[in-house]
């Protein structure tokens, strides 16, 4: 089998590729390192069956080679990334959406469409359930990664109903673990690099605004094995396990051993106040659940930070 993975020198992208590697399968891992980077693959460049290629999905032409599967995980996913790069965010999901679908059509290969929970905005219905639509604000300053993966889901279902493709729907809720960016903003990077810096932790609004927070180790195969289910419908991964912004940072404290303060600063725009996944379909259809609890987790994350990247 061989596998592309679009967005394959990120976060996820890069743990998914290794994932896929370990089963045999060989990789071709698309990247244009905008908010990638070379160094969450390094590891991988001399292994068999692995190849690199700095492309971006929404000035794709040609691949060199066809796949079996392709996964779509390029994109800004972090608020400070795509608050900076708006234009290339609405791009990215929707031509270059396009771009991998079309190269999917050619090859009559299967295509995962990785959506976010941000899809359902900041829900009035709790915990999220694929069949709820959402509470999002289409022109504020995150509508730029919401409506650009809102638009990827539709266009993803028009090529199956249209085509015939066989397409699949993650829409990935909160994950972490080595390999995020420092420099993030996100909740998990954000409390620990503070944290071992000696710096105080920021908190925004209140705390307890709340998080459901999936391992990365997890999060790769449910992304695997929806690849080799049929249900076109999209599909929550996460971890329904909720946890208030406050708590999460006092766990991380007492976890690095440190004494810094909190610093409590206002709630950005459009901030969602809960958010948990249903994950009954997953459970279902893929027959997976999360395995790794949130302490054990950001053990393994903390120390990576520890280290630095490799």
């Amino acid at each position: 089998m061989r596998a592309l993975v679009a967005g394959g020198a990120g976060f996820i992208g890069s743990h998914l590729c290794e994932f896929l590697l370990d089963r045999g399968i060989e990789v071709l891992c698309l990247d244009n390192l905008v908010t990638g980077s070379r160094a969450n693959v390094r590891h991988l460049l001399g292994r068999d069956g692995f190849k690199f290629l700095k492309r971006d999905i929404a000035r794709l032409k040609t691949i060199p080679g066809s796949s079996d599967v392709v996964f779509n995980l390029a994109s800004p996913a972090s608020p400070r990334d795509y608050l900076a790069l708006p234009l290339q965010t609405l791009e990215t999901g929707a031509t270059g959406t396009r771009n991998l679908l079309e190269l999917c059509r050619r090859q009559r290969s299967v295509f995962v469409m990785a959506s976010t929970s941000e899809v359902y905005g900041d829900p009035t219905k709790h915990p999220q359930r694929e069949d709820y639509w959402g509470n999002v604000n289409p022109v504020g300053f995150r509508s730029v990664y919401d409506e650009a993966k809102r638009y990827a889901e539709a266009l993803t279902m028009a090529y199956h109903r249209t085509h015939g493709l066989p397409t699949r729907i993650a829409r990935i809720f909160n994950t972490y673990g080595p390999r995020m960016k420092v420099d993030d903003g996100r909740v998990v990077p954000n409390l620990i690099s503070q944290s071992l810096a000696g710096q105080p932790l920021t908190i925004y609004g209140s705390g307890r605004q709340t998080r459901s927070f999936c391992y990365v180790s997890d999060m790769v195969e449910a992304l695997f094995r929806l690849a080799g289910c049929p249900d076109p419908m999209p599909v929550n991964l996460g971890n329904p396990e909720e946890f208030s912004v406050l708590r999460i940072a006092r766990i991380v404290r007492r976890l690095t051993g440190s004494k810094n303060p909190f610093e409590f600063r206002p709630l950005p725009e459009d901030d969602p106040r809960r958010r948990r996944p249903d994950i009954a379909r997953a459970r279902r259809l893929l027959k997976w659940k999360p395995r790794v609890r949130l302490e054990q987790g950001l053990e393994r994350t903390i120390d990576w930070f520890r280290a630095g990247p490799a």
